[in-house]
């Protein structure tokens, strides 16, 4: 019998996903892997409602920051993008000394060696092939910089030294912020011209143009299944809203890239139907036989606080009800590497934040 060529890729990636990840965490804080994350994360200070408090979920991965009470519940606002690994050891001036090492096998595609230019301060990115895709691994707010573009490295090779560079960060609050990452748009330099998105230092790795997993908690299922690919964990993601798109005569540039995000058959799209999680991470992508003229929520998580809250912004409305927002439907342009509908003017939004 003849194999379909998705029939074929889908076989061929499932020969490489037989491969065991060599996956270590960035430092010598490993207490993330012994139940222990108030050694791990570190910690905001925080006042609400008249408490004052030094909270180490807020170095977490999520909504874990800025709460606010929403019709009598907890809301947290905040999205955090990645994870705030605490120092384990200082000079006596109180300077972090934790060497940062990459967390597998890769690439160094990028480097930041001036503060100035990031709110992640100096920072270095490397790539990952997996599931015969590229993912990446951004190393931020880092004192200084041992590696440069075009390194090859292995897992535990070093790459810099934690600090506290960046927006927001002092010497007490010293710390790596570490993301796992989809790279969004490969022609994001000129995309970011016609948003009106100011002067890129940082090329196709701005971290704009890079959207972060929950990392810890691949770590962690990591730990519980060797075996387990990255692949896996991201079609494992739990589903916040769905976005149907009007079909282009070709696949999406996004899922030429991560492949293995399709689900089920590509054969007689109208349009597609892309998965999102809570924080407008793309999670799955499905052809839909469903004709839409503009971008469309097709399904929503059921919540009783409004859905704004519980999507960075990217969906307004209440209980079943939901539509795009300006800063939903630009994340869509940046996606499908198309030019924004809205004019620059309205399209103008503050960059997330990344502390």
């Amino acid at each position: 019998m003849m194999l379909r060529p998705l029939t074929l890729l889908a076989l061929g990636i499932s020969a490489l996903a037989a491969a065991p990840l060599d996956l270590r965490l960035p430092t010598t804080n490993h207490h993330l892997l012994t139940n222990e994350p108030e050694k791990f994360y570190m910690y905001v200070e925080r006042t609400f409602e008249g408490v004052i408090s030094k909270c180490w979920e807020a170095g977490s991965y999520g909504f874990v920051r800025s709460p606010i009470r929403v019709t009598g519940q907890l809301v947290y606002t905040h999205f955090h993008e990645g994870i705030d690994i605490a120092p384990m050891q200082r000079d006596r001036l109180g300077n972090p000394l934790d060497e940062v090492t990459s967390i597998a096998d890769g690439t160094v595609v990028h480097i930041s060696p001036l503060a100035g230019r990031s709110n992640y301060g100096k920072y270095v990115v490397v790539e990952h092939r997996w599931d015969d895709s590229s993912v990446y691994s951004l190393y931020a707010h880092l004192a200084d910089i041992s590696c440069k573009p075009g390194d090859v490295v292995k897992v535990g090779t070093a790459l810099g030294r934690m600090g506290f560079t960046g927006a927001g960060l002092n010497r007490t609050r010293a710390h790596l912020h570490l993301e796992l990452t989809l790279l969004m748009n490969a022609h994001y330099e000129e995309w970011n011209k016609r948003n009106g998105g100011g002067i890129n230092y940082q090329g196709l790795f701005n971290g704009m143009n890079l959207e972060g997993a929950e990392v810890s908690r691949f770590f962690l299922e990591q730990q519980q299944n060797p075996e387990l690919q990255f692949s896996e964990f991201m079609l494992a993601t739990p589903v916040q809203f769905k976005v149907l798109v009007p079909a282009a005569p070709t696949k999406p540039d996004f899922l030429l890239r991560y492949p293995w995000l399709l689900r089920g058959s590509a054969d007689g799209a109208l349009s597609w139907e892309i998965s999102f999680s809570s924080t407008g991470l793309p999670v799955g992508i499905a052809a839909s036989p469903r004709q839409v003229a503009a971008p469309l929520v097709s399904q929503i998580r059921p919540a009783q606080v409004p859905q704004r809250y519980l999507t960075r912004g990217l969906v307004t409305g209440e209980g079943l009800q939901a539509s795009l927002t300006p800063a939903g439907r630009k994340l869509l342009a940046l996606l499908l590497d198309e030019v924004p509908v809205v004019p620059v003017q309205a399209a103008k939004k503050k960059p997330k934040p990344r502390a």
